[in-house]
């Protein structure tokens, strides 16, 4: 079942009561280019603002706000935490940083574009990651001795960002991996 947006459950209410933009302007003191862009859904009001349109429509305020299911919420920071932090795996087991986030991102990324962007970002950093391990660890034959500081400063590089980015993910629901190469590119559309 959809849950309506506040924008079509404003026109609902609206109509329902026979009322123009202008009419409810009228009832209320939100100015009718404000009602306007609320209904296409161009702005997110503020609080009070849906209060003065849930009386001059004499509805409840729960009538016109939709409220996220919490328990959704929850289930989301899980496999945002899930995404971001089952690289540490490859920490024990090797190549297990692209392997769980790759298998998690394509069992996920259909049900929520978050999952989708968030996937994309955890597999092409540890891609990455592993790629300049290997070159890191071929240099060996080139420059003996240098080559265990480049492939220590990747590790750390790898796990420092990865640590912030759990953070970001689960306080602000964002993400940045920084010298990513695009193996896995966007989706068009």
């Amino acid at each position: 079942m959809k849950t309506k947006t506040l924008s079509e459950n404003l026109i609902y209410q609206r109509k329902l009561k026979g009322l123009t933009q202008e009419d409810l302007s009228d009832k209320t003191t939100v100015g009718v280019r404000t009602i306007q862009r609320i209904e296409k859904g161009d702005v997110q009001p503020h609080l009070q603002t849906v209060k003065l349109l849930a009386v001059g429509l004499n509805v409840e305020v729960d009538d016109l706000l939709v409220l996220d299911n919490p328990k959704e919420e929850t289930i989301q920071r899980k496999w945002m935490l899930l995404l971001h932090a089952s690289p540490f795996f490859g920490l024990i087991i090797p190549f297990a940083n692209v392997l769980f986030p790759l298998f998690t991102w394509m069992s996920k990324a259909e049900d929520n574009k978050i999952y989708d962007v968030h996937g994309r970002a955890v597999v092409n950093f540890h891609c990455t990651i592993n790629l300049l391990i290997i070159i890191s660890l071929l240099l060996f034959f080139v420059f003996p001795g240098f080559n265990f500081f480049v492939t220590g400063a990747v590790f750390l590089f790898g796990i420092i960002i990865s640590l912030k980015n759990v953070m970001s993910a689960l306080g602000s629901g964002t993400c940045n991996y920084p010298l990513s190469i695009p193996f896995l590119k966007p989706k068009k559309g």
